[in-house]
């Protein structure tokens, strides 16, 4: 079976992880947002926020896990696998944040692409903050735009998720997926 891998993006706080939550109830095969495990990860090491005070190493972990991800995600026997986040994702919070990174960042972007990719947009309503998420809803914005120019930029066609119920947008992306 060829496995359509699926990416769900978007800036902090926009529904991404409530839509994966979704997808896995209604029984598909989906890949959770790594980053709050390596943030707690370092928690435990005595590192409170490793994406403040090492950049590069905490995208680093998050490329190496992220990269894992797309294999394990090739490797399944399921016509899809939804991921919240894809490799894309860590050079455009890097741009976000004026840091500069390897060239290998960038190879790892163009050789492990995914079938489809899908945004979420920032939503004043259902955005929150909490003790992983360092950013506020105008910061959220500007990942936006940088999400959307990282995509671009590795030649994915982002489509846009409508605002509605956890439902609805799971509905929308089914839809669109099986019309693949």
């Amino acid at each position: 079976m060829n496995t359509k891998t699926i990416v769900i993006t978007g800036g902090p706080g926009s529904g991404k992880t409530s839509l994966i939550n979704e997808l896995t109830k209604r029984g598909f095969t989906c890949f959770e947002e790594i980053s709050r495990q390596i943030i707690l990860k370092a928690r435990e090491d005595g590192i409170e926020q490793l994406f403040l005070t090492d950049p590069l190493q905490f995208s680093q972990l998050l490329l190496d896990s992220r990269v894992k991800q797309h294999s394990d995600a090739l490797e399944s026997n399921n016509e899809f696998v939804f991921l919240d986040r894809g490799i894309p994702d860590i050079t455009a919070y890097m741009e976000f944040k004026g840091d500069t990174y390897p060239e290998h960042f960038t190879e790892a972007c163009e050789n492990h692409k995914y079938d489809s990719t899908f945004i979420l947009a920032p939503w004043q309503e259902i955005f929150t903050t909490d003790s992983e998420r360092y950013e506020n809803f105008d910061q959220a914005i500007e990942i936006h735009e940088k999400l959307l120019e990282s995509y671009s930029k590795y030649g994915y066609n982002l489509r846009d998720v409508p605002f509605g119920s956890i439902e609805s947008r799971a509905d929308y992306i089914i839809d669109v997926v099986k019309a693949l």
